[in-house]
């Protein structure tokens, strides 16, 4: 049992259900059983973690502020595909010297210093000085619990913070919402700054947020969240030689996404960079957002490829893990849509014709010790199949399903088939759909999964 407090269905009125540690099993969104924006991407001893800020419908009887986000949660994997939910560490309420009921728990981050992890937020102040203030905590663990400082960051102002720490041990904290953005070097106990907050300069003009700093090949790359006012949220970057710059402006790493926010984080993992960032096509409202991961890509002049989303995000699932074939890196003959049904919030592979297909890539078979691929299906008819191929429409075949009446669309049924022969390493799975040629609807795919 994790015994942390975690934050129950949305609507509900108190915070005090205990639950299971949750397993989340995406691609792109990561999660999909509760919202989360603002995800901050960290590696902490070979292992990937994510601290996002949290959305919920608002209670009935709440009059929430324009975003409704009551505590924080964290997230962690190994494999880019399968994250596990540690349930809410800090609730709103929960803050020492915050005010009651705020809802207003926006982008956090966490940084390792030492044997010691540094949780910081911005949260409004019960005394009225700010619009936010920013606390820190301390754990001995990258997953709480953390011990909250009773007292805000002094001479600090504003909200998310974002912090860095460089080669030389010595970390530095960015922070600041609206016109401006600032900087300012930490104290060694990490709870102090060392210096007043400078203005980091030369970014264009516009609404400006969720500073983040990254360093790679010795130039240091400043992140943030930038508002044109004929395009909406953007993420931009600048760079210097110095974390506390001079920067100088160099683009954008992303556009604007359906008119929503948008807030990042960047991070090297297992030798490949990757850009975080939150959307909101699950909930179809842009209050209520879900965490996003895509691959980043530099020049060799170290200029960042604008990064496009896609559907298949990161990671390379394997045996036991969740294959979301909806989230595919091609289809031809094939939809997608919302999934139907009792199903988790999510979407499916949908009026699947003859020779049509669905590719997912990356996939990691391991050493040839899978035996069987399960699928998720729903049918409203018995006269199609589907076949599973490695690599291409016409690859190897290692699976074929015949398609069974399972009650109608929205009626779902997991069925099961024998993996052909032994496969190895890592291929790409296409699902080739197979019928009597006029036939539009042959099944509904919700998931794949290959077992041992």
């Amino acid at each position: 049992m994790n015994k942390q407090w975690f934050a129950p269905a949305r609507g509900a009125s108190l915070w005090v259900l205990m639950v299971l540690t949750i397993t989340a099993k995406a691609q792109n969104p990561l999660v999909t059983h509760s919202f989360h924006a603002d995800p901050t991407a960290r590696v902490f001893d070979g292992k990937l973690y994510v601290y996002p800020s949290t959305d919920i419908v608002p209670p009935e009887g709440v009059e929430a502020p324009r975003f409704c986000m009551p505590g924080y949660n964290i997230f962690s994997t190994e494999n880019g595909s399968t994250w596990q939910d540690h349930g809410t560490i800090l609730d709103h309420n929960q803050v020492p010297w915050g005010k009651k009921n705020s809802f207003g728990m926006w982008a956090p981050d966490c940084i390792k210093k030492g044997d010691k992890y540094y949780y910081y937020y911005p949260a409004v102040p019960k005394d009225g000085s700010a619009f936010r203030r920013i606390g820190v905590g301390v754990s001995d663990s990258p997953t709480g619990p953390f011990r909250w400082e009773k007292s805000y960051i002094k001479g600090v102002s504003g909200i998310d913070p974002g912090l860095f720490k460089d080669d030389d041990d010595k970390a530095y904290l960015f922070f600041g919402g609206g016109e401006k953005l600032f900087a300012a070097p930490l104290k060694d106990n990490m709870k102090e700054i060392a210096a007043p907050p400078v203005e980091v300069t030369a970014l264009p003009s516009g609404y400006k947020e969720g500073s983040f700093v990254f360093k790679r090949n010795g130039i240091y790359y400043f992140t943030f969240a930038h508002v044109f006012t004929d395009e909406g949220y953007t993420i931009g970057y600048a760079t210097s030689e110095d974390p506390m710059g001079p920067y100088a402006y160099r683009g954008k790493i992303m556009d604007n996404i359906s008119n929503g926010t948008n807030h990042h984080s960047v991070v090297e993992y297992k030798g490949q960079w990757i850009l975080f960032y939150h959307w909101w096509d699950v909930s179809g409202f842009n209050k209520l957002r879900s965490m996003r991961a895509d691959y980043i890509q530099f020049k060799e002049d170290g200029t960042i490829k604008k990064v496009k989303p896609t559907l298949r995000g990161i990671g390379t699932p394997g045996i036991g893990d969740t294959l979301q074939t909806d989230r595919y890196s091609n289809i031809r003959l094939a939809e997608v849509t919302y999934v139907g049904g009792n199903e988790p919030a999510g979407w499916m592979v949908c009026n699947t014709e003859p020779g049509g297909f669905v590719k997912f890539d990356r996939v990691n078979f391991g050493e040839g010790k899978a035996r069987k691929i399960q699928a998720r299906i729903a049918c409203g008819q018995r006269v199609g199949s589907f076949e599973v191929r490695l690599d291409s429409p016409k690859g190897k075949v290692i699976a074929k399903f015949p398609v069974t009446h399972t009650g109608g669309w929205n009626s779902w049924k997991t069925i099961e088939a024998e993996i052909a022969g032994s496969v190895e390493g890592i291929h790409d799975l296409v699902v080739v759909f197979k019928a009597e040629w006029g036939l539009k609807k042959i099944v509904n795919l919700n998931w794949l999964l290959i077992r041992d």
